[in-house]
This record gives C-alpha cells, structure tokens and sequence, in this order.
C-alpha cells in the first residue's frame, strides 16, 4: 500500500499544505495521515502512520522537511520503516529507500540538511553575539522565576505581593508563585 504523510508548522500554510496533499493523491497514495504542528512538537499523526505501515508498504512525503527534524531523527524513522518491511519515497528529490541507491541518497541528503541547520544556527549565534558586543540585543526579558531572588528579597522587607509585582513588571500570580 502507498501511504502519504503532509505535515506543515502551522494551520495558516493552507497553500502549502493543499498542495502536499495533491502531490499525494498524484503519487497514488490510498492513505493519507496529515497534520499541522511544529516538526519539534508531538507529530502523532507521523506516529500513526508508521504504525500503520505493513511489510511492502511505501511512505511518501513530498519534501524532507516534512518528514524529519534531524538525520538521528531521519535515520531512525527509517530504522522503523525498515524493521516492518517497509520502505520511504520523498517526491521533491526522487528518492526511493526500497533501492540501495534511494538509502544512500537520502543519508547523504539528510546529513546535508543537518550541517545546513547547524551553520544556520552558528551564523544566528554569531550575530547574536555582535549584536550583544555593540549594546544592540538585550536579550530576553527575564521571567517572573529567574527573579524569584528579588522577589523573595522585597517581600522578605515587608513589600506587599502586589507592589512587588509592580516593581517587577511581573503579575501578582507569579510573584505568589516564586514564594511559594
């Protein structure tokens, strides 16, 4: 059985993800698990149709961002695929897992798109930290609880939890919070 997988981060990528779902059907998929979350967030419907994968089986994705957060994450929905009998096709790059090939392509490709990610976080890192250098990046406002210490301070000086939460700039909720 041919079965499909569309993912996109958010429900606002209507376009996106209709033509997923096209490209699908095109490619002869019976079954089709879909959802909208964050590739970082609980995929279930990823989950389900592993699940649902039989000895034989092929799942198709359209591109692989769809599919995989990291090529750890690549290589072990592969490993699962792989131990049920069943193989993996991505549309966008013409790879097929069910010939040798198809593996081979799609570790290197996945290992590309990790490094890829990984010089794109170390260039924000890096600009992250010119930024800071020229006064430019504060940062983020810290959190009621990264200031629980003066918190507790002011109201162990008798400064009542609402003051105390003006002082702040924090709701009263979490100065009750970080004293509790």
């Amino acid at each position: 059985m041919i079965v499909g997988y569309a993912r996109t981060s958010t429900v606002e990528q209507i376009a996106g993800f209709e033509a997923q779902l096209a490209e699908l059907k095109a490619a002869g998929c019976e079954k089709v698990f879909k959802e909208q979350v964050s590739s970082v967030a609980r995929r279930d419907e990823l989950e389900r149709a592993i699940d649902f994968a039989r000895e034989g089986d092929v799942l198709i994705v359209t591109k692989l961002d769809r599919l995989a957060r990291s090529m750890a994450n690549l290589v072990a929905i592969m490993d699962r695929l792989r131990a049920k009998g069943a193989g993996l096709r991505v549309l966008a790059a013409g790879i097929d897992t069910t010939s040798s090939t198809g593996k081979l392509v799609i570790n290197l490709l996945g290992s590309i798109a990790e490094w890829e990610r990984e010089m794109m976080l170390e260039r924000q890192r890096e600009g992250i930290a010119k930024a800071k250098s020229d006064g430019k990046y504060r940062g983020r406002k810290p959190t009621a609880m990264a200031q629980a210490a003066d918190v507790r301070r002011l109201r162990e000086q008798g400064t009542a939890p609402a003051a105390i939460a003006k002082q702040l700039g924090i709701s009263r909720a979490s100065v009750y919070r970080c004293l509790g």
